[in-house]
């Protein structure tokens, strides 16, 4: 019988991999180069899965990595995350999330799924979860943002 803790981790590592593969063979330029009307690049989706992974698999179970990201405000909505600023290098956003996943792998790997974990900025009333459905969440996230830089590199190579 699969171990699903072990599965769902897998999962997880397999769509992080897949999100940071798609800034491969790409000039700096096209990887912070805003394709959609929000701005939105690839390097932005690397810095919002980075701050997703702080707060759902390492915050809400008292364990953030030692150091917060650059982009962080003290406001969670307030977050400068789905596009790089030209301050912000591939190598220190892509190393920042790498950190922060190695977190939340330990993190992971140290709690059973029924953890219990506390999400500041969910309702009232509703934020009391687990680490089981916190890592549920991260997978999908993770997953639906590698789609999105999947068509973000569809633009990139489709002439204007």
């Amino acid at each position: 019988m699969p171990d699903l803790k072990l599965e769902l981790l897998g999962k997880l590592q397999s769509s992080r991999a897949v999100m940071l593969a798609k800034l491969d063979g790409l000039p700096e330029y096209d990887r912070r180069r805003p394709l959609t009307p929000s701005g939105t690049n690839l390097l932005g989706l690397v810095k919002h899965l980075a701050g997703l992974e702080y707060g759902y698999l390492g915050a809400s179970f008292g364990r953030p990595p030692v150091e917060r990201p650059s982009w962080f405000r003290d406001d969670p909505y307030d977050e400068i995350d789905m596009w790089a600023t030209p301050d912000e290098s591939t190598d220190y956003i892509t190393g920042v999330y790498r950190a922060i996943c190695a977190n939340s792998d330990t993190t992971v790997a140290n709690l059973p799924l029924y953890a219990a974990g506390h999400v500041p900025h969910w309702p009232e009333g509703q934020q009391t979860t687990t680490l089981g459905v916190l890592l549920i969440r991260m997978l999908t996230e993770t997953a639906q943002h590698a789609g999105h830089a999947d068509i973000i590199r569809e633009l990139i190579a489709t002439p204007a």
